[in-house]
């Protein structure tokens, strides 16, 4: 593992999954690959209960982002010493919206819905983001913003500066390619996850048809 994702969802997380698998930094980790890899959801759970699943996880992969990944990075950072620590930011009301728009929506769908396996991996994530993360509430606010700023409070206080890298989606490639030693790529930075294309993907999951 070379780097660690510590921000959270809806931080352009998608969009630098993209971005550090053109960089050589791949395959890269991210919350879609639980759907495509059923089998990590126990081993999330157990994750979340003190154990260490790592090498099963993130067997073949290079780099981590988004949630789960983001609930665990001081262990990570422990388990996993040579790594990076990833901090993508955003502006904290930005984040609340787009995370209410996208992913805090489709939960509530998603646990309502008859697809077992769609509520198994949900069951997973409200244990971990939801109630682990948020503390059981998505709908306050100030409440969820101050757990999203306490979180990028943390990472500054605790990551090593030799290890940090701090990239907000809107600086492009410069930044971040300066940060981790590799040239810029001669193609725009992928921008991709929009509130519209998350629930493009969402529908075509949960559409019985």
């Amino acid at each position: 593992m070379k780097v660690i994702g510590a921000g959270f969802g809806r931080t352009g997380t998608l969009s630098l999954k993209h971005a550090l698998e053109r960089l050589g930094f791949g395959p890269c980790y991210h919350m879609a690959e639980v759907a495509a890899h059923p089998e990590h959801v126990d081993l999330w759970r157990r994750a979340w209960r003190g154990e260490d699943p790592w090498a099963e996880i993130f067997a073949g992969y290079a780099a981590a982002v988004d949630w789960p990944t983001a609930a665990f990075w001081p262990r990570l950072m422990d388990h996993y010493p040579d790594a990076l620590v990833l901090l993508s930011l955003r502006d904290g009301a930005s984040w609340f919206k787009s995370a209410t728009d996208t992913i805090f929506r489709s939960m509530r769908e998603g646990l309502a819905s008859g697809n077992a396996t769609l509520q198994e991996r949900l069951l997973m994530a409200k244990e971990i983001i939801v109630d682990g993360t948020f503390g059981g509430d998505l709908s306050d606010r100030e409440a969820a913003i101050a757990v999203y700023e306490a979180n990028v409070a943390k990472v500054r206080a605790t990551v090593p500066k030799a290890r940090l890298i701090e990239f907000d989606a809107r600086d492009g490639w410069q930044p971040l390619c300066a940060a981790l030693g590799v040239p810029v790529p001669d193609e725009p930075y992928p921008r991709v996850n929009t509130t519209e294309e998350f629930f493009d993907r969402w529908r075509r999951r949960t559409d019985p048809r």
